[in-house]
């Protein structure tokens, strides 16, 4: 059994992905990594909910360091006009998972994923990429070099089979809160 650490980017969109893991077999771990939340206010709400997701699927829940100026000045900095799905995207998405990447090294997981691919309004091969640039600059750097000591990306794209309307469901069967925008205040501007 591979223990698998999921990246959670908020409780409605992993409540359907822990169940997905454990049906491959998996022992699943949440790791909440999400600088990417403009207020400190919003944050403490999706971690809460995501918290509440874990003591009902009886998994372990870490909950990284919240620092929204450093993710503004190393993802958001001259990239504040690019539209949802652009390169803030692709950036955010690379800052997130390489922090999963490095618990997931020093934690001892086999591998890591993300939640992010539940939702439709993510396209899932930024994701992806996102993902095997971090599990291969972790081996580089965290784990000597050593793809063997590193661990995996998984590139499990939750949205399909209904992974988005199990989500939906789930999350109103444990009452989580579901919030209208993905997390910074770039993605607020979309919002009608």
């Amino acid at each position: 059994m591979a223990k698998v650490l999921l990246h959670v980017c908020c409780g409605p969109c992993a409540s359907a992905c822990v169940p997905a893991l454990r049906d491959l077999g998996n022992e699943v771990a949440l790791f909440f990594s999400n600088s990417n939340i403009d207020t400190r206010e919003e944050f403490e709400k999706r971690l809460e909910n995501a918290q509440k997701l874990a003591a009902a699927e009886g998994v372990e829940i870490a909950v990284d360091t919240y620092d929204h100026a450093d993710w503004l000045e190393q993802v958001a900095k001259g990239f504040e006009d690019e539209p949802e799905k652009g390169a803030r995207c692709a950036r955010c998405f690379r800052y997130n998972l390489a922090r999963a990447a490095a618990y997931a090294a020093a934690h001892g997981c086999d591998a890591f994923t993300t939640s992010l691919t539940v939702s439709p309004h993510k396209v899932s091969r930024m994701v992806f990429e996102a993902g095997a640039d971090a599990a291969w600059t972790v081996s580089a750097k965290d784990c000597g070099g050593s793809a063997a000591a590193a661990p995996e990306f998984l590139p499990v794209d939750f949205k399909k089979k209904d992974g988005f309307l199990r989500s939906l469901r789930r999350a109103a069967e444990l009452g989580l809160y579901r919030q209208s925008y993905c997390g910074c205040e770039f993605s607020r501007r979309n919002m009608v």
